[in-house]
């Protein structure tokens, strides 16, 4: 584990696949017919909740041991969109044994805001 600083930006993207989604319909059993029968154009709806791994993801390769997360979903997304991920650290506070962090957490789609939140939680030594 790498340290962090404050003001540090990482990001991430993905896009989600059928494959995917219907694998989380199942194991959250949110079976919503938007997430399992295709749009006219062919696509899933993405679940809020597995758009927000993407910064679950961040703080997993931080190693953050999450305490609170908030998440406030703009729009859907939908499988085949690239969605991009950027999380800033706005607050480190190094101790003795961890370092507590803070990160407002912004997710685009060909940049329009799709989700925006933040989590905070510890990063044990």
């Amino acid at each position: 584990m790498s340290s962090i600083a404050e003001g540090e930006v990482v990001t991430h993207e993905r896009t989600f696949s059928e494959s995917e989604v219907r694998t989380f319909a199942a194991l959250s059993e949110d079976r919503q017919p938007r997430h399992l029968d295709a749009d006219d154009e062919g696509r899933l709806m993405v679940h809020g909740l597995l758009t927000a791994t993407l910064p679950t993801k961040v703080g997993g390769d931080l190693e953050v041991l999450a305490s609170r997360m908030e998440f406030e979903f703009h729009r859907p997304v939908y499988t085949g969109q690239e969605v991009h991920c950027r999380v800033e650290l706005t607050d480190v506070d190094p101790g003795e044994d961890r370092d507590e962090v803070r990160a407002d957490v912004t997710c685009t789609v060909a940049g329009e805001t799709v989700l925006t939140g933040g989590f905070e939680g510890v990063i044990l030594r």
